[in-house]
């Protein structure tokens, strides 16, 4: 009976960890909102707060596909190139002809897609570790990226491209200020999308199942190298819709592009709670994560701290997160 009560104890101990973990993001940022708000007057005001909302939409969406990779107990070094290649090759494209709108865009997202196939197949088919994979792909990325861009920004005056970076759902000039960002629409759907593939298709079950056991999910019959495959494939695709979103708000395709963009991504999924060794990890932790990062750089920048400091703490909060998985998991 001693034992039975034991072991109801230690399920209570477990259930209040994940009660924490889970809802402590929240109270954070808040925490951080309100820290900011009283530094810096201009935090609240309804500009900076869409520009916010703006900034993370090209994060949040790579970090949707990080998170994906990640509870496979994987990693995606390469996700800043690919980006460029995608706003490179629809900037091209549309140099050429700028009423091929729709044609830009799906090559663009495609060709990222197409690249990451290379990290892929190593991965899923040559078993080399996803570190050096994507070491791999983030190099050839950047070199294809600068030898089809001739090493210089193409501009892209198309305007409708331009609105899926910089437009709005409707004019803020006669709402007072008050619209929601095209980029941050685009976003939602991603993540509408992405939830449904995690949560409710065998697909997102194998994912977990891979990230968790790969040696026991290959026993119940699950095609680990498959799954694998197709999750960086997934994400490469996802890197070429934030690559167009990132074009368009800066009105060109250039080869150099999200460089460095994988810091904010991996910072922001493991701040929102998944697992560097796979098998753990939620998209609205995800998202938590990139609001929280978003909020941090902004409240950072109007309290004129420099870029150097930003970066520190962005590692400092790396490692915070790592501990504490680490810590929740022995206990």
């Amino acid at each position: 009976m001693m034992k039975f009560k034991n072991k109801t104890v230690q399920l209570n101990n477990d259930n209040i960890t994940t009660y924490i973990r889970s809802y402590a993001l929240v109270g954070i940022f808040f925490l951080m909102c309100i820290a900011f708000a009283i530094a810096s007057p201009t935090f609240l005001s309804l500009t900076n707060i869409i520009g916010v909302l703006r900034q993370i939409s090209t994060n949040g969406i790579l970090a949707i596909g990080m998170t994906l990779v990640i509870i496979t107990a994987g990693i995606d070094l390469s996700i800043g190139p690919l980006c460029a290649i995608a706003g490179v090759v629809s900037a091209l494209i549309l140099e050429k002809n700028e009423d091929m709108f729709v044609v830009a865009i799906l090559v663009g997202i495609l060709s990222a897609a197409v690249m990451s196939m290379w990290t892929a197949f190593l991965v899923s088919k040559m078993k080399v570790p996803p570190f050096i994979a994507t070491l791999s792909t983030m190099s050839v990325a950047q070199g294809v990226a600068l030898v089809i861009a001739n090493g210089v920004p193409h501009s892209i005056s198309n305007e409708t491209y331009v609105q899926l970076g910089n437009g709005y759902l409707w004019d803020p000039n006669k709402t007072g200020g008050l619209s929601i960002p095209i980029s941050v629409l685009i976003l939602v759907i991603v993540v509408g999308v992405i939830a449904v593939v995690l949560y409710k298709t065998k697909y997102g079950r194998y994912i977990y199942a891979v990230g968790g056991n790969e040696n026991a999910a290959i026993a119940s019959g699950i095609n680990a190298a498959r799954v694998k495959f197709c999750t960086y494939v997934l994400n490469g695709l996802l890197c070429g819709i934030a690559g167009i979103v990132l074009a368009g708000r800066i009105t060109s395709g250039q080869p150099t592009a999200a460089s460095g963009y994988e810091m904010d991504a991996i910072t922001a999924v493991i701040v929102g709670g998944t697992s560097m060794t796979g098998g753990v990890g939620k998209i609205s932790g995800t998202i938590i994560g990139v609001l929280i990062i978003g909020v941090l750089s902004n409240g950072l920048i109007l309290m004129g701290v420099s870029s150097y400091y930003q970066q520190i703490i962005k590692g400092l909060i790396i490692a915070a997160a790592v501990l504490l998985d680490m810590r929740t998991k022995k206990g």
